[in-house]
């Protein structure tokens, strides 16, 4: 059976540990992952907000990082192709070993967030167990099927489902607005960059998945 898992993993387990603490108020984005063995894990990453002076330089020094290669920028945006040690060896087992797609991964505030689609759950069992032998601290947070959540139908993850749903709550639409921006982040124990990166993707999501689906069926 089809199985999406959102989970964490903290920081200082997995990739650009050391990058994040030089560049705390950095968000790192996977957009793709190319994984051909369990220990070759080649993400195309894209960073956002923060200081982006020397970046290069100090992902070239992090021990997690074998090569990086900046690919471009754009305004507030930079895109790397990065090939990470062993250190991320979970990501390829979940992408060599079990036929996983990474359909979101964003480390910001100590964490990776991750969102995989496993063609079939006892590919998750078997990174869940593979984790844990391996010392990584794999913090399963959902799991679910296509056709189960409301978030699935329009492919939002548990925390951007949340941070909409509490943003409307707490008046942060209304005009004029209930709660700024930093006291609704405070209230959900996330940084400011955190929650513009929320709302980013959630409102990409939900564009996609009902007025673009909609323009299409029309057609």
């Amino acid at each position: 059976m089809t199985t999406i898992a959102e989970f964490s993993i903290p920081v200082e387990e997995f990739a650009l540990y050391d990058t994040l603490e030089r560049r705390p108020d950095m968000v790192f984005e996977i957009d793709r992952v190319v994984a051909h063995e369990t220990t070759h894990v080649v993400p195309f990453v894209r960073a956002a907000h923060g200081d982006f002076e020397k970046l290069t330089v100090i992902l070239e020094d992090d021990p997690s990082v074998e090569e990086v290669e900046l690919l471009g920028e754009v305004e507030d945006e930079a895109f790397y192709r990065m090939v990470w040690t062993d250190r991320a060896q979970v990501i390829g087992y979940m992408v060599a070993g079990q036929g996983a797609t990474i359909q979101e991964a964003t480390a910001s505030d100590g964490e990776w967030h991750l969102q995989v689609f496993f063609p079939d759950r006892s590919g998750l069992s078997a990174t869940s167990n593979y984790a844990h032998e391996s010392g990584f601290s794999l913090d399963v947070k959902r799991i679910y099927g296509l056709d189960d959540m409301e978030q699935a139908q329009y492919d939002l993850t548990e925390q951007q489902h949340d941070t909409l749903t509490t943003a409307v709550e707490r008046g942060y639409y209304d005009i004029p607005r209930g709660i700024n921006a930093q006291e609704l982040a405070d209230e959900l124990g996330i940084s400011h960059q955190a929650l513009s990166e929320r709302f980013r993707r959630a409102t990409k999501h939900l564009i996609t998945s009902t007025l673009l689906v909609d323009e299409d069926e029309e057609n």
